[in-house]
Order: C-alpha cells, then structure tokens, then sequence
C-alpha cells in the first residue's frame, strides 16, 4: 500500500475546550466511534493557539474556562477573517435563557446544555459538520464563479 492508500481518513477535526479534564473524557468517549480526529484544550487563550494549529472543523466549546471565557473566545474567532467559519457548538453547565442569548450574540452556531446525551451530543456534530462541509463547497463555487466570470471579462446581455 502507498502512503496515500495507509493515511486514515478522518470525517472531521474537533477541538474540545473545557478546564475540566472528566468532562474532556466525557465527549471524546462520546465521539470516539465516530472516526473523528480530536485534540484538547484546557482555557480559553490555548483554545486560541489551537485553533491555530490544528485547524479545526469544529469546537465543543465550554463557557467558563479560565483566562477567556467560552464567550469570548467564540467571540474573537467569528470575528476573524481566518476562522470565522470554524463551527461552534457551546457545550455548558449554563441553561438560562441570558445564557442562550449571549452565545448566539457571541457567535455559535449552536448550543447544548450539560449534562449532554451522547446521541444528542453526536448528531449535533454531525449536522454541524456536514453544515461545515456544504459551507466550504459553496464558497468554493463562489470562487469559481467570480473567476470565471473575471476571466471572460465584462459580459453585455444579449439584444433583442
């Protein structure tokens, strides 16, 4: 086999971000049958630096997390250029409707309250993901189409 053949293909990349390492545990046990590639971090400024490393598809994002908050992290990556269409699902002990509200506000794109079910918990990531992926094509296309018609030049509709 080649190399290419032997490289494992992997159906996403999550980063889960949580100070606590139990619930870290929890939802990559949760995951792991899923074929998924997952890395960990432990507050909000290494959330940051591993988003910048690892790239991910996806983050399981914690609300309250030293350094910078769960709202403040998701915050500063939608409003950046290069990772704003990272996916963000806040996982959190925090239920009240404020809550809720401020993590859309901050930029999830969606949200589940602790204690999370496993079968919950993996089809949110799942439809997370293939969002992701439909995402990435359509801006694909859009860059298609706007070199394409860049490269024909400026087109005059046909007269009648």
């Amino acid at each position: 086999m080649s190399d290419a053949e032997t490289k494992i293909v992997t159906k996403g990349r999550i980063l889960i971000a949580d100070d606590n390492p139990v619930n870290q545990e929890l939802l990559e046990a949760y995951l792991q049958d899923q074929g998924y590639e997952i890395e960990f971090a432990s507050d909000g400024i290494e959330t940051l630096e591993k988003v910048s490393s690892f790239k991910p598809d996806l983050i399981l994002l914690d609300v309250m997390m030293p350094k910078l908050s769960g709202f403040e992290v998701c915050e500063t990556l939608k409003k950046s250029p290069g990772s704003k269409q990272i996916m963000i699902l806040m996982v959190t002990a925090l239920a009240e409707l404020g809550d809720i509200e401020r993590a859309v506000t901050a930029g999830c794109d969606d949200y589940l309250s602790k204690p999370v079910h496993q079968l919950e918990l993996v089809k949110r990531v799942e439809n997370l993901l293939k969002l992701k992926s439909i995402t990435n094509e359509l801006e694909r296309l859009r860059c298609y189409i706007d070199s394409m018609e860049d490269s024909m030049g400026p087109q005059t509709p046909p007269q009648k």
